[in-house]
């Protein structure tokens, strides 16, 4: 190519910038001002300045590019396909650039092997394909194409081929101790140097954390061991592709750091940044660190693809350090554009060297942040913030840390919707302001330490729907520390723990402490400085934040809680819950299982109110509280135990120690222990583990102090703290415990230390009807004093109290007065359940237990059987005795009432009305106004008359039952037809016909036992017996010939066929029944029936049997009547009078009419019957 050719395209190339920049100045502008101070983001400042990173080196002019044929021995043209078939060695930076398509065929290699050589291919509009086994070798490789394909095997290899770092940037180490260089993450240091931290010490730094989305930095170099020769590794080199469509990765693309050896330190990975639209392949892209005397930071790659198909490997990791293999070099970054995701892995690789992560976007949030596989990431900044879209995510031995470790006076915010902690730690040196809605760890550590400065000594963790700690994962802060979140806390088995000194959980809705979780306030073994909470071990008076907390549920320095729980409905404790001061505020149930505990023991006062006197060789006394404690001996003479103090019916105070806090194994008092406050008490309270506030005893104080002992040292037991129970209902399970008892003096004489207070203040007690038990307990309840070793004394009980019981209830847990007994006042003593007065008390009573007690005298009783009735427990005819005035007045009134009873019935006799005959009328007489010959009805007198007529036409004969129909005498016909009707009858058939009827006639015996019985017993109701069975007896009788008998007596086929001629019928009284005999109609004899002068003479008989409750009665039926109407009537000479006994004795009443019945009739009174005859 001519020159002339070459001024023309650098005149065209100075022309095309030119045009560029006139038309686009921002261009230029960003160029500059991307690093530039002044239009640097000020939100960066948060605390401490940092410099921001420099810009990256101005790309110097661009050389003319090379020819395919000429210059590169390649086949076609740049502006069509070029093809480079042989390898080709650069000795300085490479321009190719054209229309069409470059093509490396396999086994063609490109090298410029020069430190910050570069080879720049621009075919944009068409492909770059780099064969199989082909490679490219340069410090800077820059590939711009339509479609670019780096096949299998290729590579593209700029490691160690770093040019210069950018300005202003310590990447390189000084020094001669071979540290590696840094870029991505910080190189390592093997120094050794006891006056620091591992943290504290690292090789070269990391920088151009502002570009890591579009890295084109080159690495740095290692540090050297020797001042004569630099054998440090070199960086690694920069890679970049602009792809518009879609670029290929099967091959190996590396900008690896340089290796030092053992006498120099690796080299720094390199740059990676790949654009396209689309990304395939399963090739293997490498920025990592170099290995040497100390490994090289891990360098930076980003990819920029909409659309990933590729299956490619990432290595970012730091290099390998010979001289101290556990601290490799720091990771490196790798940025994921696309979806905005972050990671560092160090490809698991330990190390103490940091990666910095510097400041976090605000405006376009990343999405998610990965650290994993040994990585160890910083956020240096003071007073910095932590923000991403979706998730952070820790991983395999990886850690996060958050300030200075030699400055923890920040605070640093972490916001995200998800931290999830996976074999990990994150340290904060520090405060910290946690906002995210999901917190897992698994085996992971959250440690907070914020050293000395009360600035920074409260930490604020926000999980709004989930936390969950499991495998052993902790959640320590050496100050105060807030945990609140909507949801659940899950503690979920051994090891999992969160602790500080002061320790506030609040707003979920369930708390979960698995078994062998612990949560604690303050810290066991805390050292003694500003941040350890201070107890109020001289103050007498109660803090009023015990039975009055705030609302608010906030942190607090202020308050005496070292462990509060609040606002959270439902809390389940398998594990340890510890502290001083502990207290659940706004809670509605706790469960403790048994493997659970609350306790609170030994956290109290070493001093206090109730402090044991101490000599001068440190024997004690026992500490007092709930009960004195026990004297010491020593020499002849006891020492004074402490006294008691505090309010027995609202106790709230630190249980003391033995006297002394500088005294190697001086005890401490029980801690306090408060569910529930005044305003918000518990719903429901169930224990099946331990609530314990005990008092601390010697042999557990050296224990405490590893074991340090001093002959002349015995101190007494601390006592007993105090648990103050706000609830509605408590349940305490079988094995369960609540103690507040005092510890055990030492075994040179120490006192006992006295026991503790318990007291539950019940809510809200139900009573009356609406009263149900408020406490079920099986457990024990302990406040005994601790006992004296040697010759010391045994410390004093403690207390065991409950709120005042409302009427009718008593004792701790407010349970009804027992039965016999009342409570008409308030209060919980035993001895004011009264016993009942014994004279309300009736002989069959017995008295009965009420819902909510009784109140009031008299007590309720009941009768000791269903046949007794109250209120008295007679029986009924005892209430009615004792109605009337007792027995005598009773049985007065009761003879006067037979008396008057006998006189109405003898004048009230018994009337009877006619059974189911139709009552006796009259015949019309001859001068009656009815003209029978006229066709149509005038009267239903005429329908009676006419039936009644045919009925006495066909009429033959009456047949009288014998017998008054009683159970010895019942009905019976004789077997011998009457002469009247042996012409209608077969004698046969109706002896059998006699047969069935007396059968059926006579009664069983049993009806007749009845009778006899009911007569002796009450008579009244033999009678009402006997009338019923005669009821009964005709009722069959009846039905009988009515209805089942078939008439075969009879002769008259009609009277057969139709079941006519029979009829059975019967006095009211039931005494008199009588069987009517009427023709068929077919018999066609003229001489019947017989007319009524035919009949004569024809007897009337009487019913009844002349007693007084049945005498005797003359019937009139309608068969009578009829056949009387057919007599003549006469005049009253006829008739000759009835005999005069029976008249007179009014035995018979004979009514008027039959003084003017028939001519030359007689009437002769028998006494049971009236004859009459012509």
């Amino acid at each position: 190519m001519s020159l002339g050719c070459f001024e023309w395209l650098n005149f065209l190339i100075f022309f095309l910038f030119f045009f560029i920049f006139a038309i686009n100045p921002c261009v230029s502008v960003d160029q500059i001002d991307e690093f530039s101070i002044i239009a640097f983001d000020l939100d960066s400042f948060h605390g401490d300045y940092t410099p921001p990173s420099p810009p990256p080196p101005s790309l110097p002019p661009l050389p003319p590019s090379l020819s395919c044929e000429e210059d590169l021995n390649g086949i076609g043209s740049l502006d069509t396909v070029c093809e480079i078939n042989s390898s080709l060695d650069f000795h300085g930076d490479v321009y190719i650039a054209g229309n069409g398509s470059f093509h490396v065929l396999p086994n063609v290699v490109l090298s410029c092997p020069i430190r910050g050589c570069s080879i720049t291919i621009n075919v944009s509009r068409g492909e770059f394909i780099l064969g199989q086994n082909s490679g490219m070798f340069a410090g800077t490789v820059f590939v711009s194409a339509s479609n670019a394909s780096f096949l299998k095997s290729s590579v593209v290899n700029v490691s160690g081929l770093a040019g210069q770092p950018p300005a202003q940037t310590s990447g390189t180490p000084s020094g001669i101790q071979g540290a590696g260089g840094g870029h991505g993450g910080r190189g390592a240091s093997c120094v050794s140097d006891n006056t620091k931290l591992p943290d504290d010490v690292w090789g070269g730094d990391a920088y151009s954390w502002s570009s890591l989305d579009k890295p084109w930095s080159y690495g740095s170099q290692g540090g050297t061991t020797s001042k004569e020769e630099d054998y440090g590794g070199g960086g690694g080199g920069r890679i970049k592709f602009e792809v518009e469509k879609t670029v290929e990765v099967g091959g190996n693309l590396l900008a690896n750091g340089g290796d030092g050896g053992v006498k120099g330190g690796g080299g720094s990975g390199g740059s990676i940044f790949i654009k396209a639209h689309r990304m395939t392949g399963s090739g293997r892209i490498s920025a990592s660190g170099g290995d040497g005397f100390a490994g090289g930071g891990g360098g930076r790659i980003s990819i920029d693809v909409f659309s990933r198909h590729d299956d490619t490997e990432f290595f970012i990791h730091g290099g390998k350090s010979f001289g101290c293999p556990d601290n490799s070099g720091a990771a490196g970054t790798y940025y994921d554009a696309v979806p905005r995701s972050l990671i560092v892995s160090n490809h698991n690789m330990s190390t103490s060297t940091d990666t910095l992560l510097m400041e976090f976007p605000k405006q376009s949030l990343w999405t998610n942040v990965y650290i994993r596989d040994h990585a160890k990431a910083s956020v240096p900044l003071l007073w910095s913030r932590v923000q991403v879209r979706g998730q952070i995510h820790l991983s395999c031995a990886a850690v996060l840390s958050f300030g200075l470790a030699h400055y923890g006076s920040s605070e640093f915010e972490l916001m995200a919707e998800e931290l999830l902690m996976s074999d990990s730690v994150v340290k904060i040196f520090g405060a910290l302001r946690m906002s995210v809605k999901m917190h897992l760890m698994w085996n992971s550590k959250m440690l907070i330490d914020c050293g000395a400065d009360a600035i920074a000594a409260t930490s604020l963790l926000e999980a709004s729907n989930l936390v969950v700690l499991r495998e052993s994962s902790m959640i320590q802060s050496n100050a105060n520390l807030g945990v609140n979140g909507q949801g659940f806390l899950n503690l979920s088995g051994p090891g999992d723990m969160i602790e500080a000194q002061r320790l506030i959980l609040s707003l979920f809705f369930s708390i979960n402490v698995g078994p062998g979780s612990v949560l604690r306030g303050p810290l066991e073994n805390a050292s003694n400085n500003d941040m350890v909470p201070r107890l109020y071990c001289e103050l007498q008076d109660c803090p009023m934040e015990l039975v009055h907390p705030p609302e608010d549920c906030n942190v607090n320095s202020s308050l005496s809680f070292t462990l509060q729980i609040c606002r959270v409905e439902d809390i389940i404790i398998e594990g340890l819950v510890t502290g001083s001061v502990v207290h659940f505020h706004w809670v509605r149930t706790v469960i403790v299982y048994s493997s659970g505990a609350i306790t609170t023991s030994a956290l109290g006062c070493t001093g206090g109110v109730g402090r044991g006197k101490v000599l001068n060789n440190g024997l004690a006394g026992g500490g007092g509280h709930g009960g004195k404690g026990g004297e010491g001996y020593y020499d002849g003479s006891f020492i004074e135990g402490g006294v008691s103090y505090g309010d027995a019916d609202l106790p709230c105070e630190l249980g003391s120690g033995s006297g002394n806090d500088s005294l190697a194994g001086a005890t401490a008092g029980g801690g306090i222990i408060v569910m529930g406050s005044l305003e918000h008490s518990l719903s429901s309270l169930s224990v099946y583990g331990s609530l314990r506030a005990d008092g601390e005893s010697f042999e557990e104080a050296m224990r405490k102090h590893d074991h340090r002992t001093v002959s002349n040292i015995g101190p007494g037991g601390g006592s007993g703290g105090t648990i103050l129970l706000f609830v509605h209902t408590i349940m305490l399970g079988d094995s369960s415990v609540i103690s507040t008892a005092g510890g055990h003096g030492s075994p040179s004489g120490g006192g006992g230390g006295g026991g503790g207070r318990v007291h539950v203040h019940w809510s809200d007690i139900p009573t009356g009807d609406e009263y149900l038990p408020i406490a079920s307990v099986k457990g024990s309840i302990n406040t005994r004093g601790g006992f004296g070793r040697g010759q010391g004394h045994n410390g004093e009980n403690g207390t065991i109290t409950g709120k005042a019981c409302p009427k009718g209830l008593y004792g701790i847990f407010c349970e009804e007065c027992p039965i016999g007994t009342f409570k008409n006042v308030s209060g919980s003593n035993r001895v004011l359940c009264y016993n009942c007065p014994s004279d309300e008390l009736p002989s069959r009573a017995i008295y009965v237990n009420v819902r909510g007690g009784v109140t009031e005298s008299p007590c309720p009783y009941m009768c000791i059987s269903e046949r007794y009735h109250l209120p008295h427990c007679y029986t009924a005819f005892e209430e009615l005795v004792y109605t009337f005035g007792g027995p005598w007045l009773f049985g007065l009134i009761l003879l006067g009432l037979l008396v008057l009873l006998a006189l109405v019935l003898s004048v009230a006799r018994m009337k009877y009305v006619g059974g189911d005959e139709l009552p006796a009328l009259m015949p019309a007489c001859r001068g009656s106004r009815i003209d029978h010959s006229f066709p149509f009805l005038e009267s239903l007198n005429e329908v009676l008359e006419t039936n009644r007529t045919e009925e006495s036409q066909s009429h033959v004969h009456r047949m009288y039952f014998m017998g008054p129909n009683s159970f010895t005498e019942p009905w019976h016909l004789p077997h011998s037809p009457p002469e009247q009707v042996i012409e209608i009858v077969y004698e046969d058939a109706f002896n059998r016909f006699v047969d069935e009827i007396n059968g059926l006639a006579a009664y069983l015996w049993w009806e007749g036992s009845i009778y006899s019985i009911l007569s002796i017993l009450a008579y009244p109701l033999a009678w009402s017996w006997l009338q019923q069975r005669r009821k009964k007896k005709l009722q069959q009788l009846r039905e009988f010939v009515r209805s089942e008998y078939d008439h075969s007596c009879l002769r008259s086929c009609r009277s057969r066929a139709l079941y006519e001629g029979l009829k059975v019928a019967a006095t009211p009284d039931t005494m008199l029944a009588y069987v009517d005999f009427f023709l068929g109609g077919d018999e066609k004899r003229g001489d019947l029936p017989p007319r009524l002068h035919q009949r004569f003479p024809m007897s009337l008989v009487f019913g009844g049997d002349g007693s007084y409750m049945a005498p005797f009665s003359l019937q009139s039926d309608n068969i009578l009547t009829s056949l009387m109407s057919q007599a003549y009537f006469l005049p009253l000479s006829v008739l000759q009078s009835v005999p005069p006994t029976i008249c007179q004795h009014r035995l018979v009443i004979i009514s008027l009419d039959l003084w003017y019945v028939l001519p030359a009739m007689k009437v002769f009174c028998t006494g049971l019957k009236v004859k009459i005859d012509t």
